[in-house]
């Protein structure tokens, strides 16, 4: 399993935002977002194996644990096994994915966080993939401005979503303009800051 970095911090978005979390950043992804705030885990990582992240995880003996990227599904038969471990012992465990790649063999042990992307991104997400959201999963838009918003609300209208939905905007974004066009347009979502950047922890 390529690891980019273990490590302890605060979770700064999406359903348990705010909560401790340990923090387990897979290396590789299958997408170049524009914006992107961690393009370091593009091609960094060393390959670990699954007992020595194991055992990294049982040092610190988190309730709550958060697999991210890059993009962790890349890596999902190397990752499998870790969920299995994680949801034996009880630990509730959030997966970030970009959604590109089928989530379905992790729900069992995990719940999902879809990033659809927008079109500030540069990529796009399989859309056909939010039919798998189930309630105790979720979705982020991260946006950058109204075009990103208008296509958020396009896919909210056109696809059932289980879940809760999170908007987060790009961060140094104008928030006002943002905030604004939801109220105007009702749009159904939790309007959320990077909290993580603005405490100032990794």
């Amino acid at each position: 399993m390529k690891v980019v970095e273990i490590f302890y911090s605060l979770q700064g978005e999406g359903r348990n935002q705010g909560r401790p979390c340990l923090f387990v950043r897979l290396g590789g992804c299958n997408l170049h977002c524009r914006w992107c705030d961690t393009g370091y885990a593009r091609n960094g990582g060393t390959e670990q194996t699954l007992d020595a992240v194991i055992e990294q995880i049982w040092r610190v003996n988190p309730p709550y644990v958060c697999i991210t990227g890059g993009e962790p599904l890349q890596q999902v038969e190397e990752l499998e096994p870790l969920l299995v471990s994680l949801h034996k012992r009880g630990i509730v465990v959030d997966i970030e994915t970009n959604g590109t790649i089928d989530f379905a063999r992790c729900q069992p042990y995990a719940t999902i966080c879809m990033d659809v992307k927008c079109p500030s991104s540069g990529e796009k997400s399989d859309l056909a993939l939010l039919a798998r959201i189930r309630p105790e999963d979720s979705v982020k838009f991260v946006v950058g401005d109204l075009e990103d918003l208008a296509y958020a609300g396009e896919v909210m209208d056109t696809h059932r979503i289980a879940g809760e939905i999170f908007v987060s905007p790009v961060w140094g974004a104008a928030y006002p303009p943002i905030t604004h066009y939801i109220l105007a347009h009702h749009l159904p979502v939790r309007f959320q800051l990077q909290l993580h950047k603005i405490i100032g922890v990794k």
